[in-house]
């Protein structure tokens, strides 16, 4: 009998163990139900905060703007920025990123890397401009330093000529008035047909000289023309290629990134709201 009851008392002590074991295993199974309900209550909240968060980022980075040229040189931390916010966006565990969203973020992201590369050669190409121009400038004040040194040049030399020239213009015309002077004789060795010829003669060299003087002065005229011409000519080209290139560099103190970047933001922007609108179940799946 003895034995029949530890038996039966063991029997019982079974019984209650395993209701307790039941119950805590019922009060585990709801404990992580409520755990797994406020983890999913928390997702929730995440998921919001990381959409909220990914829309402010995108817009500021539409939104920026660049400080000074060259512009390019921000480029590159622009995109990573860029990569950062949607990589973010992408690895929380509440977002499922699905392949329309990926095609178009991927899609978005290439074309923008495509527009500010060439962004960047246009830049690289304005500053060889940049040295062009300066070229140029440098080449005008050596246009004006030759011309002032060839009119220097023709200054003496036509002030030297013009001299020589005046000096046997009067020496002509001393000499034909000293032949004018000169009394003649019928039967003398100076007679009138003499003196004509002579003063003919001298009248001949005066003429002569004058012209050559005239000459001398019309080629001296014609070569400071010639040589005006000429400056003014090479002057112009360049004067017409530095504006030129003024215009060219003009366009370095224009950023041409924010048009481009704000459309690519704005694009992301959009490509976030959809797939978000694509996928509302998993949220209010997960509440419930």
């Amino acid at each position: 009998m003895g034995y029949r009851s530890q038996s039966g008392s063991r029997k019982s002590g079974q019984k209650f163990q395993k209701s307790q074991h039941e119950k805590a295993k019922a009060k585990t199974q709801k404990q992580r139900g409520k755990n797994k309900l406020m983890q999913e209550e928390k997702r929730i909240a995440t998921a919001e905060e990381i959409k909220e968060k990914t829309l402010k980022s995108l817009k500021r980075l539409g939104e920026q703007r660049f400080a000074v040229s060259p512009f390019s040189q921000y480029f590159n931390d622009w995109l990573i920025n860029l990569r950062e916010v949607l990589s973010e966006f992408e690895s929380n565990p509440a977002i499922s990123a699905d392949e329309a969203f990926v095609k178009e973020r991927e899609r978005v992201t290439a074309k923008i890397e495509r527009e500010l590369a060439d962004i960047k050669r246009d830049e690289a190409a304005l500053n060889l401009s940049v040295r062009d121009l300066a070229d140029k400038n440098h080449l005008l004040v050596e246009i004006d330093a030759e011309y002032a040194a060839q009119t220097r040049e023709i200054g003496p030399e036509r002030n030297a000529e013009i001299q020589r020239l005046t000096r046997e213009v009067q020496n002509l015309e001393e000499e034909l008035a000293r032949i004018k002077a000169m009394k003649t004789s019928f039967f003398g060795a100076f007679t009138k047909k003499a003196k004509a010829k002579k003063e003919a003669e001298a009248l001949g060299k005066l003429e002569s000289a004058k012209s050559a003087l005239k000459a001398a002065i019309q080629n001296f005229k014609v070569k400071q023309e010639k040589l005006h011409d000429e400056y003014e000519k090479k002057k112009q080209a360049v004067i017409a290629e530095v504006q030129s290139l003024e215009k060219e560099v003009e366009k370095l103190e224009t950023d041409g990134s924010p048009v481009p970047r704000q459309a690519a933001s704005e694009a992301i922007i959009y490509a976030v709201n959809a797939l978000l609108e694509r996928t509302p179940a998993s949220s209010s799946e997960t509440a419930s």
